[in-house]
């Protein structure tokens, strides 16, 4: 497998270095992608970078992730608006290690070829300023620093750049000399806005050392509308089940429009060509039976969380579409609950109150707002229209305690079939 040709045919690609193709069309090459360790877990943001590779690995050379433990104190400044709060260390530590069990789900750490993971805060924590200025900073000069778009942004738009940030492309510069010259790592990779950092590293292996290494960037996902990818109205689409449900995680992918899964089908699945292109046939053919969102959604979501997390997703799916008994709610943790009710209206009521019973009228009207009214809600339950823990109300004076709740701590309240309401009783 030609490692840059399958980033093309996959819409992958965007700069790459004169000489790259060649240099890993030699033989077994290793090559690093950094990340950025903000947070304790990736998010689908990253999974470019990390897709990036998984191909590279599966091209037959050798990956490395390196983990920003060092320049996470820092922050990267490219095209980012104000400078990032710095992080202590050991926040930073938690944080490492959280990334580094996600990346395992990703690459393979046996073989020939194994991944290896890196944090740069193992060269970094004992070099001196004086020696690092000293050794480094003497290599690159500030009209060449300043010559980056990502810095001369900064600079433009008049919100200035701390000298901390400026010398942040001194610090991934070293990292790769240091990968380049401990690891024989001759390739870096990225998204389109780390061009810069990663070329700085290029010319500082290049005059410090007279070495050869080279570049490569992959393009900046966003949506066919030109919004940005990853996020939703309640934020970021987190790897972690804990931050984002499997079932949210699943549904991310199957929302996604017709001309956005013909783009992440390639971009973020490890289908082949042919598989791809038969999809999209299957998928022209008949586009409300969204056959390449639920591939897409499938592969990622199995990939991610497993097997087991993608059937109950599925099955999350089918109980909100009436396809599953609500007895499937027993069967979820608290999280995988409120994960299937996100952006659905919640209520709270006390335990005490319900163990008293309260009549549907003033369940629904009274101690929650699912109707604005009572008199709405008789009007609704007489018609045949309200269900709780899909059961149809038979009438406005049937009456609901504890006997009735899901999990010790749920009711279910529906307003004909799509109309959902979660009573969180507590």
């Amino acid at each position: 497998m030609n490692f840059v040709e399958e980033l093309r045919w996959r819409g992958m690609l965007h700069d790459i270095m004169p000489g790259t193709e060649e240099e890993l069309n030699k033989g077994m090459a290793s090559g690093y992608i950094g990340f950025d360790p903000t947070a304790d877990s990736l998010h689908v943001g990253h999974l470019t970078q990390i897709m990036t590779l998984t191909h590279f690995q599966k091209a037959g050379h050798k990956p490395y992730a390196l983990v920003g433990g060092a320049t996470g104190m820092i922050g990267d400044p490219s095209f980012k608006s104000q400078e990032r709060n710095l992080l202590d260390e050991s926040t930073l530590q938690k944080n490492v290690a959280g990334i580094k069990a996600q990346l395992e789900n990703f690459l393979d750490f046996t073989g020939d070829n194994s991944a290896i993971m890196v944090n740069n805060y193992d060269w970094f924590k004992n070099f001196g300023f004086l020696e690092f200025i000293r050794d480094v900073g003497k290599h690159i000069t500030v009209n060449y620093m300043m010559s980056k778009d990502s810095v001369k942004k900064r600079l433009e738009d008049g919100s200035g750049l701390s000298f901390t940030e400026f010398s942040y492309q001194l610090l991934q510069g070293y990292d790769f000399y240091h990968l380049w010259k401990n690891h024989n790592c001759v390739l870096q990779m990225g998204g389109s806005d780390q061009w810069g950092n990663i070329v700085t590293g290029t010319e500082f292996i290049r005059r410090k050392d007279a070495g050869s290494a080279f570049a490569l960037t992959t393009q900046l996902i966003k949506k066919a509308d030109g919004t940005k990818f990853g996020k939703t109205e309640s934020g970021a689409v987190w790897l972690d089940p804990e931050r984002t449900s499997p079932y949210q995680f699943y549904q991310f992918w199957l929302n996604s429009t017709d001309a956005d899964a013909k783009s992440y089908i390639r971009i973020f699945t490890l289908l082949d060509r042919e598989t791809i292109e038969a999809l999209d046939a299957e998928h022209d053919a008949a586009p409300h039976l969204r056959v390449l969102q639920k591939a897409l959604a499938k592969d990622i979501t199995i990939r991610v969380h497993g097997e087991a997390a993608y059937e109950k997703a599925i099955k999350s799916s089918d109980f909100l579409f009436g396809n599953v008994g609500i007895e499937f709610l027993s069967e979820l943790t608290d999280a995988e609950v409120k994960g299937i009710f996100e952006g659905v209206p919640n209520f709270n009521i006390s335990l005490a109150e319900l163990q008293e019973g309260i009549n549907a009228t003033e369940l629904l009207a009274g101690k929650t707002a699912v109707f604005p009214s009572k008199g709405e809600a008789k009007k609704m339950i007489q018609g045949g229209g309200v269900s709780v823990n899909k059961n149809k109300i038979a009438t406005p004076d049937d009456i609901f305690n504890a006997d009735n709740l899901i999990n010790g701590k749920y009711l279910v309240a529906q307003k004909g079939k799509k109309n959902y309401f979660l009573i969180i009783v507590g």
